[in-house]
């Protein structure tokens, strides 16, 4: 039964003027109560703030802080060295490789973090967002977990759900399908809190795990990882964007710590 016919039959057997107009009212703040709640379940599926679920704290999102702006070359430099890298470019809010130049990081280091961006990666192209990152190595790799970034289609390595979109590479497959067509906007979320790790892609959770579990410690064990001595080992870190020597598009980067430090 449409709203239409209840408020029909409900005024039916109320013939007064005064009883219809309370009907109407009612009738507005039930239709009105009722798109609110879908406008708020739109936003969760956005954001993948579904998260709370999880027992990790909610933020605002006018409480996040921008890493893309005016200032950005103070909030970010090379891995390899300090500075800008070459083959980056900040052009209409958009922080896109353009050419080879190396991985690039934040200057500050995280520990507890709510990490929300958008990305688009070019046909075949391979990428990825890096978090609890630290210097001396050869890569960030060695010490940072990755968000994978990846033209599922083409890219060889969207074809193991390990590797692709969403992942927490190579440990951690993706639970579905999430990403939108090459060349159009994916929104990604990344929560660390403690040893508590969750990948969200365009509002689906597509990881959720826990550093040092038996569970996690049995897929280390068997992966690549298992061989280098500094891997997730960080209590914090620098989110680092990969260069994979393929165009890819980061906007609206934006993070809010989860820990006491602001």
């Amino acid at each position: 039964m449409t709203s239409l016919q209840t408020f029909q039959q409900f005024t039916a057997n109320w013939p007064s003027t005064v009883g219809k107009y309370f009907a109407v009212c009612c009738l507005i703040l039930a239709l009105t109560t009722s798109t609110r709640s879908a406008e708020v379940q739109t936003t969760t599926a956005e954001t993948g703030s579904g998260a709370k679920g999880s027992g990790i704290k909610e933020v605002a999102e006018q409480d996040f802080k921008p890493l893309l702006g005016s200032n950005v070359k103070q909030l970010w430099r090379g891995y390899a060295k300090e500075g800008w890298p070459a083959g980056w470019s900040l052009e209409g809010g958009v922080l896109a490789r353009v050419a080879g130049g190396g991985d690039i990081m934040t200057v500050e280091e995280f520990a507890d973090f709510d990490l929300r961006l958008e990305f688009k990666v070019s046909p075949a192209g391979n990428s990825g967002i890096q978090y609890r990152v630290s210097t001396g190595d050869e890569a960030p790799y060695y010490t940072g977990m990755e968000f994978q970034v990846l033209d599922d289609s083409e890219h060889r390595d969207g074809k193991n759900l390990l590797t692709s979109t969403g992942s927490l590479y190579a440990l951690y497959a993706r639970s579905e399908r999430a990403t939108l067509p090459v060349g159009e906007w994916n929104k990604a979320r990344i929560i660390v809190q403690g040893n508590h790790v969750e990948h969200w892609l365009n509002g689906k959770k597509m990881v959720e795990c826990e550093i040092g579990s038996d569970d996690w410690n049995e897929r280390l064990a068997k992966s690549k990882f298992a061989e280098w001595p500094r891997f997730a080992k960080n209590r914090q870190g620098h989110i680092a964007l990969q260069d994979h020597n393929d165009p890819v598009w980061y906007r609206n980067i934006r993070i809010q710590r989860l820990d006491e430090k602001k």
